[in-house]
C-alpha cells in the first residue's frame, strides 16, 4: 500500500508553498523521517520527511510550482524497489 506524501500545516496564517527542491528522485530508497522534498513560503523554508521506509514511487508536483497545505505531492510504495 501506498503512503501518500502531503503538504504539511506551515503555519497559522500559510495557506500555501512552493516546491523548492526533491531530495530524491522516483525509484530511489527512502527511510522513514528522511528529508524528501523543501517547502517555501514568504516566511519559512521546511523540509517534509519521508512518513515511512519505502521507495518513492510517484512525484506529482514539480520543483517551482506552487501548491495548497494539504495538496498531495507524490506517494512511497512499501518495501525497497529491486
Amino acid at each position: 500500500m501506498a503512503t501518500e506524501i502531503r503538504v504539511p500545516t506551515l503555519g497559522e496564517s500559510v495557506t500555501e508553498a512552493t516546491v523548492g527542491k526533491w531530495f530524491k528522485k522516483v525509484g530511489d530508497a527512502i527511510a522513514a523521517d528522511e528529508p524528501l522534498v523543501e517547502l517555501e513560503t514568504d516566511k519559512v523554508t521546511v523540509e517534509v520527511p519521508a512518513a515511512g521506509a519505502g521507495t518513492l514511487s510517484e512525484i506529482t508536483v514539480k520543483e517551482g510550482e506552487t501548491v495548497n497545505v494539504g495538496a498531495l505531492l507524490g506517494s512511497i510504495s512499501a518495501g525497497t524497489s529491486t
